[in-house]
């Protein structure tokens, strides 16, 4: 047994263990429903890890989120569903399957025909149950990525624009659109249009290769930087934003983008 091996049976016997009678009463109350919260938790503090650069912090965050397929599998098999052999045997078999260009003969020239034959084979393992080009993408996904996905799907079967240009165009329609219903005051179709104009600026990340969800979390993340650059800045002169102009905040906020471009 490789220490890798031994390291994920020890953790399948400790979960096992605090589940069991006289283990720990948290951790056997627990069910699939009650656990979803934290399976989404650790996934993005695992993704907060890798856009910090901390490899400490990444393989403890790893470690975590291993945690969750465990407990699901531990409450599985206490169950009689499956086991977490079965659930490594499906993923192994699953990679095998889906990779013929390296388990098998098939020849494929890069990871775009990857993708393409991933799908096709994914379509017939699903069987007839999937008819839909853009079905079986999760409900809850968060909806910029759900957007993402649709018109991903959408485009492998040729639903696409042929040029940027269309695509972008089509963004500048949705704006017009969208300006319209709000100089009209007319709130559900605002909310509509509102919609449309997402969409289709997912739509043309999409097109250029730009996660939408990936580029929102970035722009969060620099705004909170310079919201709390001004903040601080504004504390060090003993006043507040409350107490200061737009045009004051506005200069600090031109100051932590000039210290970004710095570093």
């Amino acid at each position: 047994m490789t220490t890798e091996q031994a390291g994920f049976t020890r953790l399948m016997e400790i979960m096992r263990r605090l589940r069991a009678p006289g283990g720990c009463p948290w951790d056997a109350e627990q069910t699939h429903e009650s656990l979803k919260r934290y399976l989404l938790e650790e996934c993005y503090e695992v993704i907060e890890a890798i856009d910090e650069g901390d490899g400490d912090n990444l393989k403890e965050e790893l470690g975590d989120l291993m945690l969750q397929p465990v407990f699901h599998a531990a409450i599985a098999e206490e169950e009689g569903r499956f086991t977490m052999d079965e659930v490594l045997k499906a993923i192994c078999d699953k990679l095998v399957r889906r990779h013929p260009h390296v388990f098998g003969d098939q020849v494929i020239k890069d990871s775009a025909a990857q993708v393409e034959n991933w799908e096709k084979i994914k379509k017939a393992e699903k069987g007839a149950g999937r008819k839909s080009a853009i079905s079986g993408i999760p409900p809850e996904l968060p909806a910029l990525l759900k957007a993402h996905k649709v018109t991903e799907k959408a485009a492998r079967v040729g639903f696409d624009w042929e040029h940027t240009h269309q695509v972008f165009a089509k963004v500048l329609e949705e704006l017009h659109e969208f300006e319209e219903t709000m100089l009209e005051r007319d709130e559900e179709r605002m909310e509509a249009e509102l919609g449309d104009l997402l969409f289709a600026i997912v739509n043309l990340g999409r097109f250029l290769s730009i996660d939408p969800e990936e580029a929102l979390r970035k722009t969060i993340a620099r705004f909170t930087r310079r919201f709390s650059h001004v903040e601080d800045a504004l504390h060090a002169r003993g006043t507040t934003m409350q107490e200061s102009t737009l045009a004051e905040m506005d200069l600090l906020w031109e100051e932590a983008k000039a210290l970004e471009r710095q570093k």
